[in-house]
Protein backbone atom coordinates (compact mmCIF):
# COMPACT_ATOMS: atom_id res chain seq x y z
CA UNK A 1 0.00 0.00 0.00
CA UNK A 2 2.90 2.35 0.98
CA UNK A 3 4.71 1.31 -2.17
CA UNK A 4 1.43 2.29 -4.09
CA UNK A 5 0.96 5.82 -3.20
CA UNK A 6 4.96 6.38 -3.50
CA UNK A 7 4.40 5.37 -6.78
CA UNK A 8 0.96 7.84 -6.87
CA UNK A 9 3.30 10.76 -5.37
CA UNK A 10 5.90 10.18 -8.14
CA UNK A 11 3.37 10.23 -10.95
CA UNK A 12 1.90 13.28 -9.57
CA UNK A 13 5.17 15.30 -9.66
CA UNK A 14 6.07 14.20 -12.92
CA UNK A 15 2.62 15.58 -14.39
CA UNK A 16 3.21 18.35 -12.23
CA UNK A 17 6.46 18.84 -13.80
CA UNK A 18 5.20 18.31 -17.61
CA UNK A 19 2.33 21.07 -17.12
CA UNK A 20 4.83 23.38 -15.47
CA UNK A 21 6.81 22.97 -18.42
CA UNK A 22 3.44 23.43 -21.24
CA UNK A 23 2.99 26.31 -19.37
CA UNK A 24 6.32 27.52 -19.33
CA UNK A 25 6.24 27.07 -23.04
CA UNK A 26 3.26 28.56 -23.77
CA UNK A 27 3.97 31.89 -21.84
CA UNK A 28 6.88 32.12 -23.78
CA UNK A 29 5.22 31.34 -26.96
CA UNK A 30 2.65 34.58 -25.66
CA UNK A 31 5.80 36.69 -24.91
CA UNK A 32 7.33 36.32 -28.52
CA UNK A 33 4.09 36.72 -30.43
CA UNK A 34 3.73 39.88 -27.90
CA UNK A 35 6.90 41.20 -28.87
CA UNK A 36 7.05 40.47 -32.61
CA UNK A 37 3.30 42.25 -33.26
CA UNK A 38 5.24 44.76 -30.51
CA UNK A 39 7.83 45.41 -33.37
CA UNK A 40 5.61 45.81 -36.33
CA UNK A 41 3.62 48.08 -34.63
CA UNK A 42 3.92 51.22 -36.57
CA UNK A 43 2.56 54.77 -36.66
CA UNK A 44 2.07 56.82 -39.11
CA UNK A 45 1.34 60.54 -39.05
CA UNK A 46 -1.44 62.51 -41.37
CA UNK A 47 -1.54 65.98 -42.56
CA UNK A 48 -4.43 67.05 -44.11
CA UNK A 49 -5.09 70.61 -45.60
CA UNK A 50 -8.72 72.01 -46.24
CA UNK A 51 -11.13 74.40 -47.66
CA UNK A 52 -11.78 75.46 -44.15
CA UNK A 53 -8.50 77.34 -43.49
CA UNK A 54 -6.96 74.04 -40.90
CA UNK A 55 -4.23 72.23 -40.82
CA UNK A 56 -5.32 68.99 -39.56
CA UNK A 57 -2.88 66.46 -37.99
CA UNK A 58 -3.53 62.64 -37.50
CA UNK A 59 -1.60 59.55 -36.64
CA UNK A 60 -2.60 55.73 -37.50
CA UNK A 61 -1.45 53.58 -35.33
CA UNK A 62 -1.14 50.49 -37.02
CA UNK A 63 -1.54 46.89 -34.94
CA UNK A 64 -2.70 43.65 -35.25
CA UNK A 65 -4.59 44.29 -38.92
CA UNK A 66 -6.21 47.43 -37.77
CA UNK A 67 -5.97 51.13 -37.30
CA UNK A 68 -6.62 53.63 -34.48
CA UNK A 69 -6.60 56.91 -35.39
CA UNK A 70 -6.09 60.08 -33.07
CA UNK A 71 -5.93 63.81 -33.43
CA UNK A 72 -2.83 65.31 -32.95
CA UNK A 73 -2.71 68.86 -33.80
CA UNK A 74 -5.14 71.46 -35.53
CA UNK A 75 -3.94 74.47 -36.51
CA UNK A 76 -5.87 77.75 -37.91
CA UNK A 77 -3.11 78.00 -40.19
CA UNK A 78 -4.72 80.55 -42.70
CA UNK A 79 -7.26 83.27 -43.95
CA UNK A 80 -8.68 80.82 -46.94
CA UNK A 81 -8.27 77.62 -48.43
CA UNK A 82 -5.28 75.75 -47.94
CA UNK A 83 -3.78 74.67 -51.50
CA UNK A 84 -0.39 72.54 -51.26
CA UNK A 85 1.18 70.78 -48.08
CA UNK A 86 4.55 69.38 -47.91
CA UNK A 87 7.13 67.61 -45.55
CA UNK A 88 10.59 67.16 -45.30
CA UNK A 89 13.17 64.18 -44.30
CA UNK A 90 13.62 63.95 -40.70
CA UNK A 91 16.53 65.67 -39.12
CA UNK A 92 19.48 63.54 -38.82
CA UNK A 93 19.65 61.91 -35.95
CA UNK A 94 21.79 63.08 -32.77
CA UNK A 95 22.52 61.72 -29.48
CA UNK A 96 20.44 62.20 -26.38
CA UNK A 97 18.18 64.20 -28.30
CA UNK A 98 15.04 63.83 -31.02
CA UNK A 99 14.35 64.43 -34.64
CA UNK A 100 11.74 66.61 -35.67
CA UNK A 101 10.29 67.25 -39.22
CA UNK A 102 9.16 70.34 -40.91
CA UNK A 103 5.95 71.22 -42.29
CA UNK A 104 4.83 73.94 -45.08
CA UNK A 105 1.54 74.79 -45.99
CA UNK A 106 0.53 77.44 -49.23
CA UNK A 107 -2.98 78.84 -49.38
CA UNK A 108 -4.59 81.54 -51.70
CA UNK A 109 -3.91 83.86 -48.96
CA UNK A 110 0.02 84.15 -50.75
CA UNK A 111 1.25 82.92 -47.35
CA UNK A 112 3.58 79.86 -46.77
CA UNK A 113 3.58 78.87 -43.73
CA UNK A 114 6.28 76.81 -41.81
CA UNK A 115 5.53 74.45 -38.88
CA UNK A 116 8.16 71.87 -36.66
CA UNK A 117 6.65 68.33 -36.12
CA UNK A 118 8.21 65.65 -34.06
CA UNK A 119 9.25 62.62 -36.06
CA UNK A 120 8.53 60.20 -32.90
CA UNK A 121 4.99 58.75 -32.11
CA UNK A 122 3.09 60.64 -29.50
CA UNK A 123 3.01 59.43 -26.05
CA UNK A 124 -0.56 57.64 -24.70
CA UNK A 125 0.23 58.01 -20.78
CA UNK A 126 -1.88 61.17 -20.91
CA UNK A 127 -4.74 59.58 -23.55
CA UNK A 128 -7.11 58.04 -20.90
CA UNK A 129 -7.32 62.14 -19.44
CA UNK A 130 -7.98 63.18 -22.51
CA UNK A 131 -10.07 60.79 -23.39
CA UNK A 132 -12.61 62.43 -20.78
CA UNK A 133 -13.03 65.57 -21.86
CA UNK A 134 -13.26 64.80 -25.82
CA UNK A 135 -15.24 63.17 -27.94
CA UNK A 136 -12.53 61.47 -30.11
CA UNK A 137 -8.89 60.22 -29.08
CA UNK A 138 -6.29 62.75 -28.75
CA UNK A 139 -2.80 62.67 -28.57
CA UNK A 140 -1.05 66.06 -28.45
CA UNK A 141 2.71 66.76 -28.56
CA UNK A 142 4.78 69.75 -27.43
CA UNK A 143 7.19 69.44 -30.31
CA UNK A 144 4.46 70.48 -32.75
CA UNK A 145 4.01 74.33 -33.04
CA UNK A 146 4.28 77.32 -35.52
CA UNK A 147 7.76 78.59 -36.57
CA UNK A 148 6.63 81.27 -38.84
CA UNK A 149 5.51 82.56 -42.24
CA UNK A 150 6.83 83.24 -45.59
CA UNK A 151 5.79 86.38 -47.69
CA UNK A 152 7.81 86.20 -50.90
CA UNK A 153 4.64 85.14 -52.93
CA UNK A 154 2.02 87.84 -54.13
CA UNK A 155 -0.67 84.97 -55.30
CA UNK A 156 -1.83 82.05 -54.25
CA UNK A 157 0.64 78.95 -53.36
CA UNK A 158 0.54 76.22 -55.74
CA UNK A 159 3.00 73.62 -55.04
CA UNK A 160 5.36 73.03 -52.21
CA UNK A 161 8.69 70.70 -52.52
CA UNK A 162 11.36 69.50 -50.03
CA UNK A 163 14.35 68.03 -52.28
CA UNK A 164 16.52 67.94 -49.43
CA UNK A 165 16.21 68.83 -45.69
CA UNK A 166 18.01 72.14 -46.50
CA UNK A 167 15.72 73.67 -49.15
CA UNK A 168 12.12 73.96 -49.84
CA UNK A 169 11.08 74.94 -53.21
CA UNK A 170 7.53 76.72 -53.80
CA UNK A 171 5.31 77.85 -56.60
CA UNK A 172 2.65 80.39 -57.29
CA UNK A 173 0.21 81.93 -59.62
CA UNK A 174 2.23 85.14 -59.50
CA UNK A 175 4.34 82.91 -62.50
CA UNK A 176 7.73 82.39 -59.81
CA UNK A 177 9.03 79.38 -58.54
CA UNK A 178 11.12 80.26 -55.38
CA UNK A 179 14.36 78.43 -53.41
CA UNK A 180 14.66 79.09 -49.87
CA UNK A 181 17.08 77.95 -46.89
CA UNK A 182 15.44 76.40 -44.29
CA UNK A 183 18.43 77.08 -42.04
CA UNK A 184 17.28 80.97 -42.06
CA UNK A 185 14.39 80.83 -44.61
CA UNK A 186 16.15 83.37 -46.84
CA UNK A 187 15.05 82.95 -50.34
CA UNK A 188 18.38 81.96 -52.52
CA UNK A 189 16.85 82.37 -56.06
CA UNK A 190 13.48 82.90 -57.92
CA UNK A 191 12.85 81.16 -61.25
CA UNK A 192 10.15 83.35 -63.56
CA UNK A 193 8.27 81.87 -65.44
CA UNK A 194 7.10 83.25 -68.64
CA UNK A 195 3.21 84.76 -68.67
CA UNK A 196 0.96 83.11 -71.37
CA UNK A 197 -0.27 84.97 -73.90
CA UNK A 198 -4.05 85.92 -75.01
CA UNK A 199 -5.68 83.21 -76.56
CA UNK A 200 -9.19 83.06 -76.36
CA UNK A 201 -11.37 82.18 -73.52
CA UNK A 202 -11.07 78.86 -72.75
CA UNK A 203 -13.95 76.78 -70.73
CA UNK A 204 -13.02 76.80 -66.57
CA UNK A 205 -11.10 80.06 -67.35
CA UNK A 206 -11.24 82.45 -63.94
CA UNK A 207 -8.80 85.01 -64.86
CA UNK A 208 -10.09 88.41 -64.51
CA UNK A 209 -12.02 90.38 -67.18
CA UNK A 210 -9.28 91.74 -69.76
CA UNK A 211 -6.76 89.52 -67.99
CA UNK A 212 -5.62 85.58 -68.98
CA UNK A 213 -4.82 82.64 -66.80
CA UNK A 214 -0.86 82.70 -65.16
CA UNK A 215 0.65 80.80 -62.84
CA UNK A 216 2.27 77.74 -62.18
CA UNK A 217 0.33 75.07 -62.02
CA UNK A 218 3.11 71.91 -60.58
CA UNK A 219 6.92 71.25 -60.89
CA UNK A 220 8.41 68.59 -60.14
CA UNK A 221 12.04 67.97 -59.41
CA UNK A 222 14.65 65.30 -61.19
CA UNK A 223 16.60 63.04 -58.26
CA UNK A 224 19.48 64.21 -59.25
CA UNK A 225 18.44 67.65 -58.34
CA UNK A 226 19.57 69.37 -61.40
CA UNK A 227 16.64 69.30 -63.56
CA UNK A 228 12.97 70.61 -62.98
CA UNK A 229 9.66 70.78 -65.32
CA UNK A 230 6.92 73.13 -64.71
CA UNK A 231 3.72 72.89 -66.21
CA UNK A 232 1.79 76.24 -66.08
CA UNK A 233 -2.02 77.76 -66.74
CA UNK A 234 -3.12 78.88 -70.03
CA UNK A 235 0.05 77.16 -71.83
CA UNK A 236 -0.12 73.77 -74.02
CA UNK A 237 3.39 73.04 -72.96
CA UNK A 238 5.75 72.57 -70.40
CA UNK A 239 8.77 73.64 -69.32
CA UNK A 240 12.29 72.47 -68.34
CA UNK A 241 14.49 74.09 -66.53
CA UNK A 242 18.34 73.82 -65.24
CA UNK A 243 18.57 74.07 -61.45
CA UNK A 244 22.34 74.90 -61.72
CA UNK A 245 22.23 77.94 -63.35
CA UNK A 246 18.60 78.82 -62.64
CA UNK A 247 18.04 79.32 -66.31
CA UNK A 248 15.23 77.87 -68.72
CA UNK A 249 16.66 74.46 -70.26
CA UNK A 250 13.76 74.27 -72.72
CA UNK A 251 10.06 73.83 -74.32
CA UNK A 252 8.14 71.05 -75.23
CA UNK A 253 4.71 71.80 -76.39
CA UNK A 254 1.84 69.30 -76.78
CA UNK A 255 0.13 69.07 -80.18
CA UNK A 256 -2.62 69.06 -81.03
CA UNK A 257 -3.46 65.05 -81.09
CA UNK A 258 -2.13 64.07 -78.37
CA UNK A 259 -4.39 66.77 -76.64
CA UNK A 260 -7.08 65.21 -78.31
CA UNK A 261 -6.83 61.69 -77.39
CA UNK A 262 -6.48 63.06 -73.91
CA UNK A 263 -9.60 64.97 -73.43
CA UNK A 264 -9.10 68.51 -73.93
CA UNK A 265 -10.64 69.61 -77.03
CA UNK A 266 -10.20 73.07 -78.94
CA UNK A 267 -11.90 74.90 -76.44
CA UNK A 268 -10.31 73.33 -73.15
CA UNK A 269 -7.14 74.57 -71.49
CA UNK A 270 -5.33 71.84 -72.81
CA UNK A 271 -2.46 72.65 -70.13
CA UNK A 272 -0.75 70.34 -67.45
CA UNK A 273 -2.10 70.05 -63.99
CA UNK A 274 0.34 67.93 -62.91
CA UNK A 275 4.05 66.73 -63.17
CA UNK A 276 5.74 64.12 -61.35
CA UNK A 277 8.95 62.16 -62.01
CA UNK A 278 9.27 58.07 -61.70
CA UNK A 279 11.99 55.46 -62.72
CA UNK A 280 10.52 52.50 -64.66
CA UNK A 281 13.28 49.34 -65.50
CA UNK A 282 16.07 51.54 -64.59
CA UNK A 283 14.91 54.29 -67.07
CA UNK A 284 13.50 57.85 -66.01
CA UNK A 285 10.16 58.99 -67.04
CA UNK A 286 7.80 61.41 -66.17
CA UNK A 287 3.82 61.66 -66.10
CA UNK A 288 1.97 65.22 -67.18
CA UNK A 289 -1.57 65.20 -66.02
CA UNK A 290 -4.53 66.83 -67.49
CA UNK A 291 -7.87 66.75 -66.27
CA UNK A 292 -9.31 63.61 -67.34
CA UNK A 293 -6.00 61.58 -68.46
CA UNK A 294 -2.16 61.40 -67.65
CA UNK A 295 0.68 61.13 -70.43
CA UNK A 296 3.74 59.59 -69.59
CA UNK A 297 6.96 60.72 -71.37
CA UNK A 298 10.56 59.14 -71.64
CA UNK A 299 13.50 61.18 -71.13
CA UNK A 300 13.51 61.99 -75.15
CA UNK A 301 10.12 64.25 -74.54
CA UNK A 302 8.56 62.01 -76.88
CA UNK A 303 5.04 60.82 -75.59
CA UNK A 304 5.22 56.92 -74.50
CA UNK A 305 1.78 56.19 -73.28
CA UNK A 306 -1.43 57.42 -71.65
CA UNK A 307 -3.45 56.07 -68.73
CA UNK A 308 -6.94 56.18 -68.29
CA UNK A 309 -8.64 54.26 -70.97
CA UNK A 310 -12.15 54.31 -72.92
CA UNK A 311 -14.00 55.50 -70.04
CA UNK A 312 -12.61 58.26 -68.53
CA UNK A 313 -12.92 60.11 -65.80
CA UNK A 314 -11.21 63.32 -63.75
CA UNK A 315 -7.65 62.32 -62.47
CA UNK A 316 -7.25 64.29 -59.56
CA UNK A 317 -3.42 62.88 -58.10
CA UNK A 318 -0.93 60.16 -59.51
CA UNK A 319 1.90 59.25 -58.12
CA UNK A 320 4.88 56.36 -58.63
CA UNK A 321 5.08 52.85 -56.34
CA UNK A 322 8.30 51.25 -56.36
CA UNK A 323 7.42 47.50 -56.33
CA UNK A 324 11.03 46.02 -56.62
CA UNK A 325 13.74 48.88 -56.51
CA UNK A 326 16.09 46.29 -58.07
CA UNK A 327 14.26 45.28 -61.13
CA UNK A 328 12.99 48.57 -61.91
CA UNK A 329 9.26 47.46 -61.34
CA UNK A 330 6.76 50.53 -60.48
CA UNK A 331 3.28 51.53 -61.31
CA UNK A 332 1.89 54.19 -61.64
CA UNK A 333 -1.01 55.33 -58.73
CA UNK A 334 -3.70 57.51 -59.81
CA UNK A 335 -6.93 58.55 -58.37
CA UNK A 336 -10.22 59.17 -59.95
CA UNK A 337 -13.46 60.90 -59.51
CA UNK A 338 -15.36 57.21 -58.97
CA UNK A 339 -13.87 56.58 -55.72
CA UNK A 340 -11.02 54.64 -56.89
CA UNK A 341 -7.63 54.40 -57.06
CA UNK A 342 -6.04 53.19 -59.72
CA UNK A 343 -2.52 51.04 -60.71
CA UNK A 344 -1.50 51.25 -64.32
CA UNK A 345 1.86 50.02 -65.28
CA UNK A 346 3.48 51.81 -68.00
CA UNK A 347 6.49 48.96 -68.77
CA UNK A 348 6.91 48.93 -72.66
CA UNK A 349 5.56 44.96 -72.61
CA UNK A 350 2.49 46.05 -70.95
CA UNK A 351 1.49 48.77 -73.30
CA UNK A 352 -1.98 48.23 -75.35
CA UNK A 353 -1.64 49.91 -79.71
CA UNK A 354 -3.94 52.73 -79.51
CA UNK A 355 -7.42 52.88 -79.29
CA UNK A 356 -9.67 54.17 -81.93
CA UNK A 357 -11.28 57.62 -81.19
CA UNK A 358 -14.00 58.73 -82.89
CA UNK A 359 -13.24 57.00 -85.80
CA UNK A 360 -9.75 58.14 -86.33
CA UNK A 361 -6.93 55.36 -84.94
CA UNK A 362 -4.70 57.34 -81.77
CA UNK A 363 -1.18 57.94 -81.55
CA UNK A 364 -0.52 57.06 -78.01
CA UNK A 365 -0.42 53.57 -76.72
CA UNK A 366 -2.16 52.82 -73.68
CA UNK A 367 -1.12 51.89 -70.18
CA UNK A 368 -1.75 48.30 -68.80
CA UNK A 369 -4.47 48.15 -65.86
CA UNK A 370 -3.24 46.26 -63.00
CA UNK A 371 -5.84 46.18 -60.38
CA UNK A 372 -7.33 49.33 -58.05
CA UNK A 373 -8.65 49.86 -54.33
CA UNK A 374 -11.84 51.47 -53.01
CA UNK A 375 -14.21 51.82 -55.89
CA UNK A 376 -18.14 50.75 -54.61
CA UNK A 377 -17.12 47.41 -53.53
CA UNK A 378 -16.05 49.59 -50.42
CA UNK A 379 -18.92 51.66 -50.67
CA UNK A 380 -16.74 54.75 -51.73
CA UNK A 381 -18.31 56.88 -54.82
CA UNK A 382 -17.16 60.32 -53.80
CA UNK A 383 -13.81 61.63 -55.37
CA UNK A 384 -10.19 60.76 -53.64
CA UNK A 385 -8.58 64.45 -53.59
CA UNK A 386 -4.90 63.27 -52.58
CA UNK A 387 -3.22 60.33 -52.45
CA UNK A 388 -0.09 58.87 -49.95
CA UNK A 389 1.98 55.97 -50.72
CA UNK A 390 4.18 54.99 -47.48
CA UNK A 391 6.48 51.64 -47.31
CA UNK A 392 6.40 49.98 -44.21
CA UNK A 393 9.47 49.98 -42.21
CA UNK A 394 8.45 46.49 -40.61
CA UNK A 395 7.56 44.67 -43.62
CA UNK A 396 9.46 45.46 -46.96
CA UNK A 397 6.68 43.94 -49.32
CA UNK A 398 3.74 46.13 -47.40
CA UNK A 399 3.60 49.27 -48.57
CA UNK A 400 0.44 51.91 -46.90
CA UNK A 401 -1.61 53.79 -49.13
CA UNK A 402 -3.67 56.95 -47.83
CA UNK A 403 -6.58 58.33 -49.85
CA UNK A 404 -8.27 61.41 -48.43
CA UNK A 405 -11.78 62.50 -49.81
CA UNK A 406 -13.51 65.93 -50.77
CA UNK A 407 -16.00 64.24 -47.94
CA UNK A 408 -13.50 64.63 -45.09
CA UNK A 409 -12.64 61.04 -45.10
CA UNK A 410 -9.42 59.76 -44.86
CA UNK A 411 -9.21 56.44 -45.94
CA UNK A 412 -5.75 53.80 -44.77
CA UNK A 413 -4.99 50.65 -47.17
CA UNK A 414 -2.32 48.02 -47.03
CA UNK A 415 -1.13 46.80 -50.30
CA UNK A 416 1.12 44.02 -51.13
CA UNK A 417 3.86 44.45 -53.43
CA UNK A 418 3.70 40.77 -54.14
CA UNK A 419 -0.02 41.27 -54.85
CA UNK A 420 0.74 43.50 -57.04
CA UNK A 421 2.98 42.00 -59.61
CA UNK A 422 1.18 38.55 -59.23
CA UNK A 423 -1.83 40.82 -60.61
CA UNK A 424 0.72 42.60 -63.37
CA UNK A 425 2.26 39.21 -63.95
CA UNK A 426 -1.41 37.08 -64.60
CA UNK A 427 -2.52 40.05 -66.52
CA UNK A 428 -5.96 40.61 -64.68
CA UNK A 429 -6.99 43.51 -66.44
CA UNK A 430 -7.44 45.12 -63.01
CA UNK A 431 -10.89 43.48 -62.35
CA UNK A 432 -9.59 42.44 -58.88
CA UNK A 433 -9.32 44.94 -56.07
CA UNK A 434 -6.07 44.88 -54.44
CA UNK A 435 -5.62 45.74 -50.79
CA UNK A 436 -7.23 45.82 -47.76
CA UNK A 437 -8.90 48.73 -45.80
CA UNK A 438 -7.18 49.18 -42.26
CA UNK A 439 -9.43 52.22 -41.20
CA UNK A 440 -11.66 55.21 -42.22
CA UNK A 441 -11.24 58.57 -39.84
CA UNK A 442 -13.68 61.30 -40.57
CA UNK A 443 -11.89 64.59 -40.44
CA UNK A 444 -15.15 66.41 -40.49
CA UNK A 445 -13.58 69.23 -43.11
CA UNK A 446 -13.61 69.43 -46.47
CA UNK A 447 -9.94 68.16 -47.59
CA UNK A 448 -7.75 69.74 -50.48
CA UNK A 449 -4.67 68.30 -50.06
CA UNK A 450 -2.60 65.17 -47.91
CA UNK A 451 1.41 65.11 -46.78
CA UNK A 452 2.40 62.32 -44.03
CA UNK A 453 5.43 60.00 -43.17
CA UNK A 454 6.43 57.08 -40.87
CA UNK A 455 7.15 57.85 -37.58
CA UNK A 456 10.62 56.76 -35.87
CA UNK A 457 10.66 55.47 -32.80
CA UNK A 458 11.95 57.93 -30.26
CA UNK A 459 15.36 56.51 -29.02
CA UNK A 460 15.84 55.05 -25.41
CA UNK A 461 17.57 58.69 -23.33
CA UNK A 462 16.28 61.16 -25.89
CA UNK A 463 15.33 64.32 -24.81
CA UNK A 464 12.87 66.79 -26.17
CA UNK A 465 15.40 69.60 -27.78
CA UNK A 466 13.36 73.44 -28.84
CA UNK A 467 16.36 74.38 -30.91
CA UNK A 468 17.32 71.76 -34.02
CA UNK A 469 20.81 72.43 -35.02
CA UNK A 470 21.28 71.67 -38.42
CA UNK A 471 24.03 68.97 -39.69
CA UNK A 472 27.32 70.15 -40.93
CA UNK A 473 27.26 68.61 -44.47
CA UNK A 474 23.38 70.91 -44.52
CA UNK A 475 25.57 73.88 -43.90
CA UNK A 476 28.46 72.94 -46.14
CA UNK A 477 25.70 72.28 -48.92
CA UNK A 478 24.14 75.82 -48.21
CA UNK A 479 27.62 77.41 -49.00
CA UNK A 480 28.26 75.17 -52.23
CA UNK A 481 24.97 76.80 -53.33
CA UNK A 482 25.59 80.81 -52.67
CA UNK A 483 28.76 80.02 -54.71
CA UNK A 484 26.92 78.86 -57.68
CA UNK A 485 24.93 82.16 -57.53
Amino acid sequence: MAKRKRLAVNGGEALRESVSAKKSKAESDIKQATSSTTTETETLQIVVGSYDHVLHGLTARIECGKARFADTFLFNAHSSAVRCVAVSPASAPSPGQTQNVLLASGSTDERVNIYNLSAHPPSIKNQDMLAKVAPRPILENPKNKELGTLLHHTSTITALRFPTRSKLLTASEDSTIAVARTRDWSVLSTIKAPIAKPQGRPSGDTAPFGGTPSGVNDFAIHPSMKLMISVSKGERCMRLWNLVTGKKAGVLSFNKDMLQEVGEARHSTGEGRRVIWGNVDGADEFAVGFDRDVVVFGMDSVPKCRIMQAARTKVHQFTYITIDAESGLSLLAVTTEDGRILFFSTRTENLSPPEEIKGKTGTLSVAKLVGFVGGKAESITGRIKDILVIPSAAKKEILYLVGSSSDGKVRLWTVSTKSLASALSKGTAGEKSIGKLLGVYETQNRITCMAGYLMIPKPDGAEESEEEELPEEEDEEDEEDEEDE
